[in-house]
């Protein structure tokens, strides 16, 4: 007898038997299809966007900087010197001040002054250097500008013109000085490089600063000088030759190739961050490829069997089913592609005016190769698991109908391939994203929450099934049969705890994060922050700025200190940029930082190691420096500290440590100097002053009209703000969490739809035995609530623990638990599977007991 064709038949024949099966349709694969092209679509939306932003501030680097380079100081402006370098090596050079101050406009009403936070800008008649200042009615920026009647012309967004009650043609104070407002901002070229500010923007001629006298000596500003470059210039060269030549001037550099970083690191980390929530929905996708594909292999039981019966081997059955996978895989990966390409570059030019960056929409090759992988891998891990089952069954058990039933592990060779997988999953994520730390964390959270779903699934159908056979329920045959099915044999609860799990675990965390910041920012914050920052108060001007305070009903306690920002250049004689620091800390060496200096430690300072200086020390400059900060930069006791203040480099020895809470809005200094160190260079003084709300207006006048040079901050205005951008941040992330919850929803429905043959049969045996379709309803029903209450049950614990290391660990707040989000997780879990449930009642419910039980013989 010849021996079976099919026996040992290679991967040809394999992949015939594949092609074949694959022209019947993909019935039970719409799940599959789904789960992936969701996630897919995610990450390659997201990606797509980051790419886009990314390119449109590359593209539009020259404009957004306002040249081809800048160079900018602290404090002063350049020496003739520092001047001459720059005109010798640039086309065109444009001078820029930039400041805080308060504008104030007369209230004809009230005949009153009001007065509003504005960042300043004072211009020379070069500016811009490239892009357009757009101005309303078209009037041109030298018009708008210029000298006219003896008065300066300004120009401001309409935001702040609004809040005083400005129009074109209206006169406001800066300082001392009355300025006309010519024109209102529609358009600034380079307001992205300006990075954070607290008030609208107010520009004018940097020479009609000189009559307002908020240029004083101390003054905090920042003079920034653009340089048009000629062609071809070698960026990286220029910035070492400046460095070079002027090594101790506290010059800071930047160029077009990254013209606004606070923009770009930003974009960065929420787009890694989007696209890791993007990861958690395609890992919750995976069990919905898992449930699909073993769906798919209990369906193909007679042809599994014929096969075997013929004589093909285990890993002939494998390789057929792999390449249906592998196909179906490489389809909902393309339609995923193809949605999170095309909706960006689709919807793109019609969001571009609504971005405040630019963006250059297209369909960028990179994102979605990241996606694909992300997609590929996923669906080969959570498909390979069943397959490789579906391998080791016996014929005889297939012929039977209990492959189901008595599933066995895989090989061994099979769990390793997996892992490895796994293990390249993690890997692409960390690489891709950029943020190792937060994509290791991120990814083992959810590999930890599916372990965690897992078991409590395993719990759940434990209790149910020990909660069915309890005294309490035998009168209750609905809910005891429901029970039942949650706890016996072939039961959806793993796929829907699961399914639902994950994403409302996810929606969960979002929901506590966000609750929690806003009470810290809505109820802490008020109680200990001060009701104003004052800045730019000159030495001979404090006596007069403190009797004013102290002169006003409902102020309490004021808290000054001297102050100047200077740059650190060098830790222990190493460039600042070249030393061995913690990543955490690198926001300390990128811009300027506040310094003060003090003879004795100021109130409430707490010295974690080494010792204050004497009140009478006059020697070498000390510093004492922020605990967290200075560990982070790898100083310790003794090290020296390298710091630009005022063109002139300082270097002092780190004489203590002490703790520092910037959270708590009070004056909060990095860098704590000996007087003798300091006392001499030109600085003002910073205020912190506490007041009722009832006292902030008086407080302001009586401040501002004898003080006209002093700014004040409002610090609800600053933590509205900050509200502000958590708020964008949270519905960010509530969006991407959305995407995880939807495809659960999918991989639901799947589970759902799975299970309805069971319930036929099910239905077919209780109407038999007597029981009405009312009732039979009412128990699907219930096991479906029950369930769907269990994933909100879980995702409640599991998000409430990711909620509070986040708020714990990385914002170091206390964290309280919210109940409000948590009984909509709950409900919301109970009626979603609740619904797909019912879904797929009905066939059940109608199908004849007769005909079901005929075909079940």
């Amino acid at each position: 007898m010849s021996r079976p064709a099919a026996k040992g038949a290679g991967f040809g024949v394999a992949l015939k038997i594949a092609r074949r099966e694959l022209r019947g349709g993909i019935r039970g694969f719409y799940v599959f299809l789904a789960c992936l092209a969701l996630g897919v679509a995610a990450i390659s939306a997201v990606g797509s966007v980051r790419m886009a932003i990314s390119e449109g501030l590359a593209r539009e680097g020259q404009a957004i900087l306002g040249g081809d380079a800048e160079i900018s100081i602290t404090y002063r402006f350049a020496e003739e010197d520092e001047r001459a370098w720059m005109e010798a090596r640039a086309i065109a050079v444009s001078e820029i001040a930039d400041f805080r101050s308060m504008a104030a406009a007369r209230d004809p009403q009230t005949d009153e002054l009001d007065r509003a936070l504005t960042q300043v800008k004072g211009v020379d008649s070069a500016y811009p250097l490239y892009g357009e200042l757009r101005l309303s009615d078209g009037i041109g920026v030298a018009e708008a500008l210029e000298r006219r009647d003896g008065r300066y012309g300004a120009v401001m967004e309409m935001v702040l013109a609004e809040r005083l009650g400005l129009s074109p043609g209206d006169t406001f104070q800066l300082g001392a000085g009355t300025y006309e407002l010519r024109a209102l901002i529609e358009g600034e070229p380079d307001k992205a490089a300006g990075g954070f500010g607290f008030g609208p923007r107010t520009i004018l001629l940097r020479e009609g600063l000189t009559e307002s006298g908020l240029l004083a000596p101390g003054t905090l500003f920042d003079s920034r000088y653009r340089l048009k470059l000629p062609e071809g210039a070698d960026l990286e060269a220029l910035k070492a030759e400046m460095q070079a030549d002027h090594p101790a001037a506290g010059m800071r550099w930047r160029d077009r190739r990254n013209g606004a970083p606070g923009v770009q690191r930003f974009v960065d980390r929420i787009g890694a961050f989007l696209v890791l929530v993007g990861l958690a929905a395609l890992a919750m996708g995976g069990v919905g490829v898992s449930a699909a594909v073993r769906s798919y292999l209990d369906g193909k039981t007679t042809t599994i069997a014929t096969l075997k019966t013929l004589g093909a081997e285990g890993r002939t059955i494998f390789a057929v089913y792999l390449v249906q996978v592998g196909a179906l895989a490489a389809l909902g990966v393309g339609i995923g592609l193809a949605l999170g390409a095309g909706l960006p570059a689709l919807v793109g030019p019609l969001m571009e005016d609504m971005l405040p960056v630019p963006a250059l929409f297209d369909i960028y090759a990179r994102p979605l190769a990241e996606a694909a992988t992300y997609g590929i891998l996923t669906a080969l891990i959570f498909a390979l698991w069943p397959l490789a089952q579906a391998r080791e069954l016996r014929a005889a058990r297939l012929f039977r109908d209990i492959a189901g039933s008595e599933r066995q592990l895989p090989q061994p060779g099979y769990i390793a391939l997996i892992f490895v997988l796994t293990v390249a999953l993690i890997g692409a994520a960390v690489a891709f994203s950029g943020l190792w730390q937060l994509a290791l964390g991120f990814a083992f959270g959810v590999l930890g929450a599916l372990a965690v779903l897992r078991v409590a699934a395993f719990l759940v159908s434990r209790l149910a099934r020990r909660a069915a056979r309890a005294k309490a329920v035998r009168g209750r045959p609905v809910l005891r049969l429901a029970l039942g099915a949650v706890g016996g044999p072939g039961a959806e609860t793993a796929g829907v705890v699961l399914s639902l799990g994950l994403g409302l675990s996810v929606l969960a965390a979002v929901g506590q994060i966000d609750r929690n910041l806003r009470d810290v920012i809505e109820r802490e914050l008020p109680a200990r922050a001060p009701a104003f920052f004052f800045v730019d108060i000159q030495n001979n001007q404090l006596e007069t700025f403190l009797s004013r305070a102290e002169g006003v009903e409902g102020v309490g306690d004021i808290a000054t200190a001297p102050m100047l920002r200077g740059v650190i250049t060098r830790l222990n004689g190493v460039p600042a940029e070249e030393a061995e620091i913690d990543p955490a800390a690198a926001w300390v060496l990128r811009g300027d930082r506040g310094v003060t200096y003090s003879q004795t430690p100021p109130d409430g300072t707490v010295v974690t190691e080494g010792e204050w200086w004497p009140e009478d020390y006059s020697g070498p400059p000390l510093v004492s420096f922020a605990e967290e900060e200075g560990r982070e930069l790898g100083l310790s006791i003794g090290d020296t500290v390298t710091v630009s203040i005022l063109g002139r480099e300082l270097t002092a020895t780190v004489a203590s440590f002490r703790v520092v809470e910037f959270r708590d809005m009070g004056i909060n200094f990095l860098m704590v100097w000996s007087p003798s160190s300091l006392a001499g260079a030109p600085h003002s003084h910073i205020a912190t002053v506490h007041a009722t709300p009832e006292a902030e207006g008086p407080l302001l006048r009586a401040v501002a009209g004898r003080l006209p040079n002093v700014t004040a901050i409002r610090v609800r205005d600053a933590v509205e703000q900050v509200s502000s951008a958590l708020s964008d941040l949270a519905m960010a992330t509530r969006w991407g969490a959305s995407v995880t919850l939807l495809t659960g929803i999918v991989v639901l429905i799947g589970a759902a739809a799975a299970g309805e043959r069971r319930r036929v049969h099910e239905a077919a045996v209780l109407k038999t035995l007597g029981m009405t379709r009312p009732a039979i309803l009412r128990s699907f029903a219930l096991r479906s609530a029950l369930l769907g209450a269990a994933a909100g049950g879980v995702a409640i614990v599991a998000g409430a623990l990711a909620g509070q290391a986040v708020i714990e660990e990385v914002m170091e707040a206390q964290y309280v638990f919210v109940p409000g989000p948590a009984i909509l997780i709950v409900v919301g879990g109970a009626l979603a599977a609740l619904l797909a449930g019912l879904g797929f009642a009905w066939r059940p419910l109608s199908a004849r007991p007769a005909q079901v039980l005929r075909a079940r013989e």
